[in-house]
């Protein structure tokens, strides 16, 4: 389990927290968790998502088993700052579907005194690093690896595995379009469709 870190009032800085894993791993789960926290210790926080994930509300970052907690969706990073002034913690959904400006903002924001809480897929679905999740992996304080079970071998699952045709990086969906698997099922999967497609 995570524990927050101790504060030292003399240290004016802030931090970084990422929390990765495959679709159903419970990322936004502990996120929700995490801010809830903070709230109960009347610490002020902000949560913000993508503008592009409408799955469950466009003002609620929801997780599969409908845990939700309000949310400011934005259309980029750049906008998180402007929003998240007087802050103590500022937690962050979906970070894969931001853009690359989203390292700086949340270093910017852990070097004002900013607890930055991420949460993000740290592959897409073909197994290959998500977008801006290892540049914040690499500058994060805390990272934070969640798993899923995989829904063909039962053992640990860390791939999405994408079970429908549409071929764009960016595609949103739940259980009618990913499946968490185990390293060797998301390598079997693979060769079959290799095949399938051939």
């Amino acid at each position: 389990m995570f524990l927050e870190n101790a504060v030292n009032g003399t240290e004016q800085f802030g931090w970084i927290e990422v929390i990765c894993g495959s679709m159903f791993s419970g990322k936004t789960e502990e996120l929700i968790r995490r801010l809830r926290r903070a709230q109960f210790a009347k610490q002020k926080i902000e949560i913000f998502k993508p503008a592009v994930d409408l799955r469950y509300d466009s003002e609620l970052v929801t997780s599969h088993d409908q845990n939700q907690i309000p949310s400011t969706p934005v259309p980029a990073a750049a906008n998180i700052p402007i929003l998240a002034d007087g802050c103590d913690v500022v937690g962050i959904d979906e970070a894969q579907f931001f853009d690359n400006e989203i390292v700086q903002v949340c270093n910017d924001l852990a070097n004002s005194g900013v607890r930055v809480i991420v949460a993000g897929l740290d592959m897409d679905y073909q197994g290959n690093p998500f977008g801006p999740m290892p540049a914040l992996m690499a500058t994060a304080e805390y990272v934070t690896k969640v798993h899923a079970i995989c829904t063909r071998t039962g053992n640990l699952a860390h791939y999405s595995f994408r079970t429908s045709s549409d071929q764009n990086l960016v595609h949103l969906g739940e259980k009618e379009s990913y499946e968490p698997l185990s390293r060797a099922a998301f390598y079997k999967a693979k060769q079959k469709s290799k095949k399938k497609d051939a």
